[in-house]
């Protein structure tokens, strides 16, 4: 990481020295808007991120178009890489930080706000490869279990995740906070009715496991060969029947009756490994 200097005017600037070696570039296009600092929420179609791994993963994002980073010094030294020239930087306090976030974000000196993610479609993700396996969420809302599975199935290298426009959660700082920088690389497809869209994807050559702790099968058992989609519900209530109906095979982690069940999120992380290590056995 190089060092930041004062330049003119005692703004902190990127240090050029001639003998450093070239810092990799933060490629985020930077916006031109105006207006000074926010009020705890973003503007009008705008998202607002913090934490080094979310603000990082957003400003390397060449998809991602920005508005305004506030930061303190320490922030944005931590940064892998070096902020265009004509960024949008406010330099701020820690406490001036966090009065633009939720209560007690951990913001780690940095708060970005962005444009929102554009729309990515079912089609665009369904390529059947039987080592990347699909992520389907049914009216799961807490956007820090969205969030922490988003992070499972990019390290698992899940092809995408699937959740309904409605109940389901918002693209927003606390999810990009738990998706730890997945949100910038999983392609996340937000579709109106969710039973079609399994329809689709079971065309599309998936086979459809939904979990559910009651199941005869385990997830061993019912894991194919080919490509198959993960469909989860929500804590407590589970699957929807009519979700249920649209999976072709149902089946349950083995966990011991020391616990009744997992968090959704982490059930999630143990379904990814056990698909990715299957894929990568028949490879």
């Amino acid at each position: 990481m190089s060092k930041r200097g004062d330049k003119d005017g005692g703004q902190d600037q990127p240090a050029s020295g001639s003998g450093a070696p070239k810092p990799k570039p933060l490629r985020g296009r930077a916006g031109r808007m105006k207006n000074g600092r926010g009020s705890g929420r973003a503007s009008t179609g705008m998202v607002r991120l913090w934490g080094r791994h979310a603000v990082e993963a957003a400003l390397k994002n060449p998809d991602r178009s920005h508005r305004k980073l506030w930061a303190t010094r320490e922030g944005v030294d931590s940064l892998d890489g070096e902020l265009p020239s004509d960024f949008p930087v406010e330099w701020a306090q820690a406490a001036d930080l966090a009065r633009l976030v939720a209560k007690d974000a951990p913001h780690q000196g940095l708060v970005l706000e962005c444009a929102a993610l554009d729309d990515i479609f079912l089609d665009d993700v369904l390529d059947g490869d039987p080592a990347r396996p699909l992520v389907v969420l049914d009216q799961v809302t807490d956007p820090h279990n969205v969030g922490a599975i988003m992070r499972s199935a990019a390290a698992f290298g899940a092809c995408a995740i699937v959740t309904q426009d409605r109940h389901a959660p918002l693209e927003s700082g606390t999810l990009a906070k738990s998706a730890s920088g997945a949100l910038e690389v999983l392609p996340w497809v937000r579709v109106v009715n969710l039973a079609r869209a399994l329809e689709e994807i079971a065309e599309a050559g998936y086979w459809r496991i939904g979990l559910d702790g009651e199941a005869d099968s385990t997830l061993a058992q019912a894991l194919p060969a080919g490509p198959v989609a993960l469909v989860l519900g929500a804590e407590g209530e589970g699957m929807r029947h009519n979700i249920t109906q649209h999976c072709d095979a149902i089946a349950r982690l083995p966990i011991t009756e020391a616990m009744e069940s997992l968090n959704v999120s982490n059930a999630a992380a143990i379904a990814l490994y056990a698909a990715a290590t299957r894929a990568t056995e028949i490879d």
